[in-house]
């Protein structure tokens, strides 16, 4: 995943990051992700999601402070905003996978939001997450994505 120009950019790398319902911790330490998505359909705006995570897994050495934002579209407010948590990495080569749950978003308007990934308060990383209100039946227009 590329990374907005940082001094990170050399010792720290973002090999994925998913956006989704939920993630669980299996036996075997294993990840399951459920409900994995790249952008949001509604029938109405404004919404409510109860449960978001966002899950950044990282290769790389070295000791952050790693922090999310959910950035409203227009990027003039935050709609949430993890406290920094650490990231350890320690040996080359070494991974760490980070797992950040947002609880109760409130979705006031469609447009492009912007999913931040910050190390050490410096930006790293953006994702845009579409919301679009899917146009009900009775327009006439019947969206494939709804059942």
């Amino acid at each position: 995943m590329p990374a907005v120009d940082t001094n990170h950019t050399k010792t720290i790398e973002l090999v994925y990051q998913l956006l989704c319902d939920d993630v669980r911790l299996e036996v075997g330490n294993k990840l399951s992700f459920m409900g994995v998505f790249q952008e949001i359909h509604v029938p109405e705006v404004p919404f409510g999601l109860p449960r978001m995570a966002v899950c950044n897994h990282w290769r790389g050495t070295g000791d952050y402070l790693a922090e999310v934002r959910i950035i409203y579209p227009g990027r003039r407010q935050a709609l949430a905003a993890s406290t920094p948590s650490r990231l350890s990495l320690p040996v080359t080569g070494g991974f760490n996978t980070n797992i950040t749950f947002f609880f109760n978003l409130h979705f006031t308007q469609p447009g492009d939001y912007i999913v931040q990934t910050l190390l050490d308060s410096n930006l790293f990383c953006e994702t845009i997450l579409p919301v679009s209100c899917a146009k009900s039946p009775d327009d006439g227009y019947a969206n494939p994505l709804l059942n």
